[in-house]
């Protein structure tokens, strides 16, 4: 089969879709889109009990959602959750890299163990789902991956820290390195790069800065989770097979290019 062939293939129905961190927030919100669109949805997190609840409510038979427990700081965690996943509905066909830790830090203060904490664990996030997920995904000869980056790691953060925006930048990079790597395998890998939505976890990060945050913002308004989970669809698409390598911003007008 040639390479042509394979980035504009379809793959067989149902079709299977993974996000991590997908208990609350923004992977919640993409969880469930992407099991409105006629997806089977692998709900994973390293919380286990929102996981099972948010795969329960979008299926209660367990027929086309499943609750997983996912540590994505390390590589075997993922090693781990695809042998589950192929084991019960084959080879996934749509992986989400969404999981992250988001803390606000100031630079100069931070120490040893909170910059590997952050760093490591959200890098490691993004690389080793690439990693493991995209060669059985290549293997296959169809996939479609979407990373989730930042504003952080294009301006330097604003209300998170610098360890967030260090490992935000850098999934960018890991972006660009599994789509050169995936490209002729039928594989696309893209980036969605979010400014301020509105999501607990922002609240919960600026706190009593929310107001002075979305005055800052051009179009003075907090980002849609709907709408960013309506990109992560269009771009699992399998008419997306031209889009690969690429970071979508939604930020805003906080970062203009």
């Amino acid at each position: 089969m040639s390479a042509s062939s394979l980035s504009t293939g379809t793959p067989t129905a149902p079709t299977t879709a993974v996000v991590t961190g997908a208990a609350g927030g923004l992977g919640s919100a993409i969880t469930r889109r992407l099991h409105a669109a006629g997806h089977r949805a692998v709900v994973t997190d390293i919380d286990i009990d929102g996981a099972r609840a948010l795969a329960a409510e979008l299926s209660p038979d367990g027929e086309t959602a499943l609750g997983l427990s996912l540590d994505v700081s390390g590589r075997q965690g993922f090693v781990d959750a695809l042998a589950e996943i192929t084991g019960r509905w084959g080879t996934p066909e749509i992986l989400v890299n969404n999981a992250a830790v988001t803390r606000a830090a100031d630079a100069m203060s931070l120490d040893t163990e909170d910059f590997d904490d952050v760093l490591t664990t959200n890098v490691n996030s993004i690389f080793f789902g690439c990693q493991v997920f995209g060669a059985a995904m290549a293997e296959k000869g169809y996939g479609r991956i979407v990373n989730m980056a930042s504003l952080a790691g294009q301006n330097g953060g604003t209300a998170t820290g610098a360890h967030y925006a260090a490992s935000k930048g850098a999934i960018i990079t890991a972006n660009k390195i599994f789509a050169k790597e995936f490209a002729a395998s039928g594989v696309t890998v893209n980036a969605l790069s979010p400014g301020p939505h509105d999501v607990d976890i922002v609240h919960r990060t600026v706190g009593e800065k929310l107001e002075s945050v979305i005055a800052g913002i051009p179009v003075h308004r907090l980002g849609n989770p709907g709408f960013l989970a309506d990109t992560v669809e269009l771009l699992t698409r399998p008419d997306a097979y031209f889009v690969t390598g690429a970071c979508w911003d939604l930020n805003g007008g906080l970062y203009v290019r």
